[in-house]
This record gives C-alpha cells, structure tokens and sequence, in this order.
C-alpha cells in the first residue's frame, strides 16, 4: 500500500559512473609569443629574398649585359628549367634612369632591395654557357660577369627551419632570463617569472622530516619550555581547550647571534609532527612592486590547506621594521606594505585559526609595535647566551662525535668560556679536532681544546712575525701594567694569563681574566675595571716617559664606559640620577638635552678618566718593582699564568670566590686561587693554553 504522507526526506544523490571529463589545458601565453615571432620570421625573410623583375634573356643580354651593367648573375635549378638571378652593380643603378623602378622597391619591412633586381628562366645550364661565351666574346676578361651555380632550395623549407631555430633560441633566451629575475629554479614556487608571487617556504611534512630534536639543543631550558607547551598543544589540543585556554598564535625567539633561536625553531619542525614552512624575511623581499604581499597572501594560503601548521620566518626584522622612519617622501615603500599584509593574515578581521607563528631576530628593538602585540606574537622568548651550567650541557652535546681524550672535562671547558653563545662553543668544539689532527693525535685532549679557545678569542698565533726588540719591550710593560692593576685592585677580576706572543691581524699582546659571571655591577666594580684597563698606557707613561699607539682599544673601552656610567647609569653627582639611553632610536638627530648638559656630559667623563690614571698612576708607581719584575719575566717566557703571578707578586690580598669555584666546590669550600690554579695546571702543559673570558672583556693591543 501507498503511503501518501509527504516525503521530507532529502533526495538521495545518484553516483554517476561516467568519467569525468578531462579540462583543456590552459592557455599559455609564451605560445603566442613564438606564432608572432615565427610569422615576424617569415615575413622578414620574404621581404629579404627581395622582389625581382621577371624579363626574357634577350632584354637582359641587349639592355644589361651589353652595357656592362650586370654585377652578377645566381644560377639555381627550378624544376626542368633553370633560373637565373640577375645583380645590377650600385653606380649604373643610380645613374641610369632605366633602372629606377627596382631601384627605390622596398621590401615589406622597409629595407632596401639589395638583389637580385631581375630574373628569367631558361634551358641549362649548357646552353646558358654557350649564349653567355657568344655575347662576352668581345669583352675582355675582368668584363666578363661572374656566374654562381647555386644549388635547389624550398624558400618554405628554408624559412619554417630558421624560424624554429630562431623561435627555440629566443625562448631559451627568455627562460633563462627570467629565472634569473625571479631567483629561484623552475621547477618550485618563484621560479618562473609567472609564479613570482608564489611564497619560497621549505615545506616539512611527513615526506620531509627534520631530524633535530629537543635532545639537540642544550642550555636552553627556560626557552624549550616554553616553545614545548606550543608542541604539546599541537599533540594534545583538548588538554588546554577543556580548561578554556588557547594556544598562543605566534612566539617571537630573541637572542644573541649564535644563541640558538633557529636551532630551537628546527627542534620543534622535528617534535611537532605537523606541516612545518620554513623561510627568511628576505624571501619576502623581490624587485617587483607588490611581490613580497603576494607572497605572504601566498604562504598563509598554503598553510590554512595544511592546518594546523607552524610558520617559521627567520631573520623577521628584514620586513618586521618598524614603519614611518627613513621614508623617502613620495616614494613607495615595498617593505611596508610587505608587513602591512603580513599583519593583517597573522590577527586580521578574517583571519582563521589553526597556523601558528614562530620567528627568530636578534633585533627586537627595530620591530614594529604592531608586530609585538598580544594576538600575533603573545610570547616573547629571550634566549640569552648561556651560563655556567648551560655551557657545560652544550660542550656535552658537542663532544659526543668528538674522538676525546680521558683528561677532556665539560665542566672544566665550560669555566673558561665565560659569555660564548652556543655556536662559538660549537666552534671550540671543531676546531680543537682540528688541531688535534694536525698533530696526529688519536684522540682530543684538554692542550688542544686550550689552543682551540685560544685561538677563537685571539685569532691564529703568529710567533714568526716580526717585531723590534724595543716594541716587543713596550708590549712586554703594557701587559705588565694590566696584570699589576688587575692584581692589586678590589674588585678588578682575576687574571689568569698574559702574553706578548702576537694574534690576529694587530693584537700584539693579551691578557685574560677569569670575570664572575653576573648581571648588575656597582660603582667600585667598574672604577677598578676602568683602572685596570688604563694599565698599560700608565705602565708604558711612568717606565719610559712616552706612550705608544698600543693603548687605542683599552682607550676605547674606558671613554664607552665612563659615557655610559654618566649618561646611562646615573652614576656621577653632578649630571644626576638620569638616564639618556637611546634603545629605540628616537634621538636620531635631536639630543634629549641642552648644549650646556652636554658640555658638563664631557667634562664629567674627562673629569672621570683623568682620575682614573691618576689612581692607577699611583698604584703601579707604588708596585714599579713589581712591574719590572713581571715585565722582565714575560720578555723572557713570553706567556705567564697565575701562578707565576703568585712567584713574584705573592698572593692577591683578596678573597673572593669565582663563579667556577662555587659551582665546584659548593658555596663553602675552595678558594679562587685553587680552582684557577687547578684549571691552569691541569689543562696546560707547555704554557700555551689559555683561560677564556668574555670576549666583549678582550684586552687586545
């Protein structure tokens, strides 16, 4: 029985079983450009082979022939016949009024007919001969008209082949230009000129998988942490969005050169398991007005298909700059309207959810404040250069495909490295192997990691270079003057080693420091520094009455400091508690202060530099047998460590503990003499290895 009720089911969807039908493939428009030009081939081709008159042989053998006007003739077979191509010469041409209807004739093109001007068939060649031998008899030989038996051509045959070699040499041509102009193959995104808004990212997926783990990376655990709570979301969505959290839609890596930020970044390609694009800030940057938001537009696109996903863009400042300085009035600023799409695809009206953003710089001072917003880059992840323990967990990570000797201890490495970010560690690293190779050791031990950090401070150890007894003297004193300082000042750090063996391109001597590692220093810390750096122009003043150039970069470091303590830190009575730090650059051309605040700037810092030497004046006048002592010893081994310090000056009148000792031998045992010296003795045997300390503390002369 039928039942009549309305049927408010849905109809139900019939599967076809007819193939689809396939689309036509899209019109190129480089097939255009090859009709246009093989036709433009052809048509100058035609107009090239001009357009001769056709006569009888008769006319050309009374009008041309006997008048000597004939320059040549082109014999070619056609068929039963043979034709004959006639050249007048140029001056009967332009003489003789009879020639005036080929003589102004123009091809299609335009271009002057250059011959043949006539032509005319006949019999053979054989009996061209004999008429030719008949009409020439009374001419003499150089009178006589030079035939040229050429062989059959198709003109069609011709033309078509030359047109398609010259249509497959200008596309090559083209190709070839092209991708140049865009940078990059043919084969990807932006290789072509026609897909030169397409976005350059490395895509990461399951077929492309990146190898490098949180395991790999080092002295980051504040960092990992945060970047991991980003991986977990990813593996573990309903674990945040049960308790009503989202997940952050971008973190901003900032650190150092070296520190680790795009380390990190492939850490999490690897731990994420999900469609990771990576790319650099100037792969948004191109030639062409509008590329780099084509681009963008381009990438977020790609990624809304692979969602969720991450977004890696390195080096972020080469777009991510702050917008309205150093515009050029009336100009067009590609940059900016890179970073305007940009910010509107990151947090946008219609912007979707599911991508998330990491971007790495060691510039954040020069991004744009949009940029930085909650909302597109809720965190903000300082990676900061590693510290004692940091150091030593990356130097584990580094030596494990190092083949090392049994005396090679992280810990001890990590000491001496005091403000080495992750790749110059690295670097130590590899260059010790190096070393060690170079001297056909089996294995890596403590001496060449020395020579390595050595090396990395210094640069390469130039014993052979030469240098006058007197100016290896007044390097000798120099140095001397530093360790004098350092030994006897408070709170000057601990030095461990001093050389006059030169390095690099101009240092011709060093002296190293053993500095604790902190963040804030006082007053007295940086006075006794600042002491400790005149040293060697007050040792190079007091023992031979003149100074020396050799004092430029400690003079440099000291006029950078005392400006910073007056200007920065609010650390002089009279200027006051102020500071005129200029971290954003908004004091480009206007000081925030008057001319008299600046004339009383620079005469408290040459107020506070004059009485700097005359401190250190005092001191090394009061230790000049000292001086000499340390001096004469150092002309004579060339590299001092501390405990030749402690031979001729005795023990350092201060107690302080360094970072290493504490780390070491816990917050009550040791002292700093013991640890260093410990250090020294176990890691040089033949008095060239080194401590490290900061390199930015560097005393190069």
């Amino acid at each position: 029985m039928k039942d009549n009720k309305p049927d408010n089911s849905k109809p139900i969807r019939k599967i076809s079983n007819k193939k689809p039908v396939a689309k036509p493939p899209k019109f190129n428009i480089m097939w255009l450009y090859a009709i246009v030009i093989l036709i433009l081939l052809a048509v100058g081709y035609f107009s090239n082979t001009g357009s001769s008159k056709q006569i009888t042989y008769q006319d050309f053998e009374a009008n041309m022939l006997k008048q000597h006007d004939v320059q040549k003739l082109v014999v070619y077979k056609n068929g039963d016949l043979i034709n004959v191509d006639v050249y007048i010469k140029k001056q009967s041409l332009d003489s003789k009024p009879q020639y005036n209807d080929v003589k102004d004739q123009r091809s299609i093109t335009g271009q002057p007919n250059n011959g043949p001007q006539y032509t005319f068939p006949y019999a053979s060649n054989e009996t061209l001969n004999q008429a030719l031998a008949v009409a020439e008899k009374d001419f003499t030989d150089a009178e006589k008209v030079p035939i040229d038996y050429q062989q059959h051509e198709n003109i069609l045959t011709n033309v078509l082949f030359q047109g398609v070699i010259m249509v497959l040499l200008f596309a090559a041509v083209w190709i070839f230009i092209m991708r140049r102009m865009s940078g990059g193959s043919g084969g990807g995104p932006g290789g072509q000129i026609f897909n030169i808004g397409k976005s350059k990212a490395t895509l990461f997926d399951k077929e492309a998988q990146v190898t490098v783990t949180f395991n790999d990376v080092a002295g980051l655990e504040e960092a990992k942490q945060e970047v991991m709570e980003i991986v977990d979301f990813l593996k573990n969505p309903k674990k945040y969005t049960n308790l009503g959290g989202k997940i952050p839609k971008g973190a901003l890596l900032i650190g150092a050169p070296g520190t680790g930020k795009t380390l990190l970044a492939k850490a999490v390609a690897g731990e994420a398991q999900v469609p990771f694009f990576s790319l650099s800030g100037s792969d948004f940057v191109e030639m062409f007005v509008g590329v780099g938001a084509s681009r963008v537009r381009d990438l977020f696109r790609q990624a809304k298909d692979k969602a969720p996903c991450i977004i890696f863009i390195d080096e972020i400042d080469a777009i991510g700059r702050a917008r309205g300085k150093n515009n050029i009035v009336g100009g067009n600023d590609e940059r900016e309207n890179t970073l305007n799409q940009l910010l509107v695809e990151m947090d946008g009206f219609g912007t979707d959810s599911g991508i998330i953003i990491l971007a790495a710089t060691n510039r954040p001072d020069v991004l744009d404040s949009a940029l930085l917003r909650p909302g597109r880059f809720d965190r903000q992840v300082s990676i900061d250069k590693p510290d004692l323990v940091g150091r030593e967990q990356i130097f584990k990570v580094h030596l494990k495909p190092v083949k090392l000797a049994e005396d090679v201890d992280a810990k001890k490495l990590s000491a001496q490295t005091p403000g080495f970010a992750g790749a110059e560690i690295a670097n130590v690293c590899n260059e010790a192997a190096l070393i060690a190779a170079r001297k056909n050791k089996d294995a890596v031990d403590m001496q060449d990691f020395q020579d390595a950090i050595d090396r990395v401070i210094g640069g390469l150890e130039k014993k052979n270079k030469i240098i006058s007894p007197e100016e290896k003297r007044i390097v000798a004193y120099h140095e001397a003057g530093h360790a004098i300082a350092g030994w006897f000042l408070e709170y000057a750090d601990p030095l461990v080693k001093v050389s006059i063996v030169p390095r690099g391109v101009a240092a011709l001597g060093y002296a190293q420091y053993l500095p604790k590692e902190q963040f804030l220093y006082t007053t007295e810390q940086l006075l006794d520094g600042m002491c400790m750096t005149m040293g060697g122009r007050v040792a190079e003043d007091i023992t031979f009455g003149k100074i020396s150039t050799g004092a430029q970069n400690d003079l440099e470091r000291i006029t950078k400091l005392g400006y910073a303590m007056v200007t920065i830190y609010g650390m002089n009575d009279k200027v006051g508690n102020v500071s005129f730090n200029d971290t954003q650059g908004e004091y480009q051309f206007n000081k925030p202060y008057s001319e008299k605040t600046s004339e009383m700037i620079d005469e408290e810092v040459r107020n506070l530099i004059t009485s700097v030497y005359d401190r250190t004046k005092k001191l090394l006048t009061d230790k000049k047998e000292g001086l000499e002592k340390l001096a004469n010893k150092l002309l004579q081994k060339e590299i001092l460590f501390q405990s030749d310090l402690e031979e001729i000056l005795g023990k350092r009148p201060f107690d302080h503990r360094t970072t290493y000792d504490e780390f070491v031998n816990g917050p009550e045992g040791g002292n700093q003499e013991a640890a260093a010296g410990n250090l020294i003795h176990e890691g040089v045997a033949d008095h060239s290895g080194t401590f490290n300390r900061n390199p930015e503390e560097k005393e190069a002369k």
